[in-house]
């Protein structure tokens, strides 16, 4: 197994409140379903959860998909890249975050409610359509990714996906203290995700190693865009393309 990975660099959250301010300049891109492609495997994390009204497809804005083709082939041989989530039904943004503010709640009932939703939302967005600051997963921008070997086999990434703690971050296994085999196999996956998806233009969340996006305002602050090209979105109905096309005549 080759070491010469750079290290993970440590990133702070955005200032969630500036970062809203980035304007949009949605370029129009539609939705494109990623099961299409062989280059990766798709495993709809919340569809297989039983969460209502998750989709049983990944379906991510077309430049993104392009990216993940070129983040697929960086990938060393014998590592497969598996699609856990793109786009997400408000309905399901809405319940992931009631869930975890509502756990959060019980297991500290004497945290303040303000400072209850900042450390919610390093894991789940607030559900947000609004035309300046939608949540990143309703943008068709952000996609939650991890690595399984040849065959198919999830590797070790250190955490489960959407673990709620510390190990989490991006960047958690870098320091001197994870030192253990477990540890050192688990950093060495998360930085061959990383540099695979960065290489190919994505920027990552630094409180989850398995979410990153291209085109939304969380890759414009960490890209230094002074825009971000994708706003809320959701895939075209039948009846919206029949509307559009009776507008027309």
């Amino acid at each position: 197994m080759s070491t010469e990975l750079p290290p993970i660099p440590s990133l702070n959250l955005p200032d969630w409140t500036q970062m809203q301010q980035i304007p949009i300049s949605d370029c129009g891109e539609p939705l494109q379903p990623a099961s299409l492609s062989d280059d990766w495997k798709i495993w709809p994390a919340y569809f297989h959860q039983g969460i209502s009204g998750a989709m049983p497809e990944c379906l991510v804005r077309l430049g993104v998909y392009n990216r993940l083709l070129d983040a697929a082939e960086r990938l060393p041989e014998g590592y497969q890249l598996i699609i856990l989530d793109g786009w997400r039904p408000f309905t399901v943004q809405q319940y992931l975050y009631d869930t975890l503010l509502n756990l959060m709640e019980h297991a500290n009932p004497d945290q303040p409610a303000e400072a209850r939703a900042l450390e919610a939302r390093a894991l789940v967005s607030p559900p947000s359509t609004e035309a300046d600051a939608p949540s990143p997963h309703l943008t068709g921008a952000a996609v939650d990714v991890t690595l399984a070997d040849a065959e198919g086999r999830l590797l070790d990434m250190g955490s489960l996906f959407d673990e709620a703690g510390p190990l989490s971050w991006c960047a958690a296994l870098e320091s001197d203290e994870h030192h253990a085999l477990g540890e050192f196999m688990a950093r060495h996956h998360r930085r061959v995700l990383y540099h695979a998806m960065t290489g190919a233009g994505f920027t990552n969340l630094p409180s989850e190693w398995w979410h990153y996006d291209y085109g939304d305002q969380l890759w414009a602050w960490y890209s230094g865009s002074d825009h971000a090209i994708y706003g809320a979105t959701r895939p075209p109905t039948l009846e919206h393309l029949w509307q559009e096309q009776l507008k027309q005549r």
